[in-house]
């Protein structure tokens, strides 16, 4: 593992201030562009990081379960959807439906998601180090820094070129 990724979490933490500046700069004109370097970065995190190794995602954050994610998953669990959301999902704050508890209900011992096909949207996009939505929700992209070693390589490879 990179020098970066050692003991990421402490530094993740650390940098949360540096990160929140950097983040809400990358909303003004200096960051117009930035998200061109996502792609590289992504894949450069990934080709460093296995998930499997962490799930740190898994264990502490619940995606959104959107109406065609509950028919997916559902159908795939042979559940009726009003038997699988009494069963794993509740309502958060937003409105939106999310599993009742961490870590997830799905996730394996070895940390392999039982729903891996049929996942919501959010676990497939999830840690959106590959898209714009790294820069549209920063307060999202700021936690995320302590959850998931990947949004953390990114951010710190992406401050030096772009100036951060």
């Amino acid at each position: 593992m990179s020098d970066l990724l050692s003991d990421w979490e402490k530094k993740a933490r650390e940098q949360q201030k540096p990160n929140k500046q950097f983040l809400q700069k990358m909303q003004t004109k200096k960051g117009k562009g930035a998200e061109r370097h996502l792609p590289e970065l992504h894949e450069e995190a990934f080709s460093k990081i296995d998930c499997l190794q962490c799930a740190g995602c898994c264990k502490t954050i619940s995606p959104r379960f959107k109406t065609p994610d509950i028919k997916k998953v559902s159908r795939f669990l042979g559940l009726r959807e009003s038997v699988f959301i009494d069963t794993y999902l509740r309502l958060d704050e937003d409105g939106d439906y999310v599993v009742k508890r961490s870590p997830c209900p799905f996730l394996g011992a070895d940390n392999y998601c039982g729903i891996y096909d049929v996942r919501p949207g959010d676990c497939r996009n999830y840690p959106y180090t590959d898209s714009g939505e790294f820069f549209k929700r920063p307060n999202t992209t700021l936690l995320n820094a302590t959850i998931c070693p990947a949004v953390y390589y990114v951010l710190e490879r992406l401050k030096p070129l772009i100036g951060g």
